[in-house]
């Protein structure tokens, strides 16, 4: 099955989920966090529609004094990583993905990347504009990155067709399991 027809059934169902279904418990992921962190410097998403909400572990990690950043899409289909206080305003970019204000470039030593779909092997099926794998692509040329997907269990499938370009993650995680 083509990789646009995968995202079109898996994010109508991720989509027709009751939201007390999208609880997510971060317990594993923050034990994670605290073994493998080394800088404090780590990339998360500001969550949209019905990703995985990151807004309560972004809140959590402030506390435990990470450096927090979000993505910023620049030209030439570049992605880049901007520190982000809550405090700071954040800007609506042309795909409707909040933004942080550009101050300080960050290059996080762990990524936290929403998922479309994804399968036992640690595939990754992003929204197809291929901004994470670029990323990380460009980035683990100089400096090794821990690379964590959010999904739902709904949203596993069986094989996500892959390519040259695609990057595996280390760790995805569920509400129900941790994949590795």
């Amino acid at each position: 099955m083509k990789k646009s027809k995968i995202r079109k059934i898996i994010l109508k169902k991720r989509n027709n989920l009751n939201f007390k279904y999208k609880k997510f418990n971060f317990s594993n992921l923050l034990k994670l966090l605290s073994y493998k962190s080394k800088n404090k410097k780590i990339g998360l998403y500001y969550p949209i529609g019905s990703e995985v909400s990151t807004i309560e572990l972004i809140k959590y990690l402030r506390k435990k004094k990470y450096i927090i950043s979000l993505p910023v899409l620049e030209k030439n289909f570049v992605m880049s990583f901007y520190e982000w206080s809550n405090k700071s305003p954040l800007k609506i970019n042309n795909y409707g993905i909040p933004e942080p204000v550009k101050l300080k470039k960050i290059i996080p030593s762990i990524l936290i990347i929403p998922i479309v779909a994804f399968d036992t092997k640690l595939n990754r099926l992003g929204y197809g504009g291929g901004f994470y794998d670029r990323f990380i692509n460009k980035t683990e040329k100089t400096k090794k990155i821990l690379k964590i997907g959010l999904a739902l269990s709904c949203q596993k499938i069986n094989k996500v067709p892959i390519n040259k370009y695609d990057k595996k993650m280390n760790y995805i995680f569920t509400e129900m399991k941790v994949y590795k």
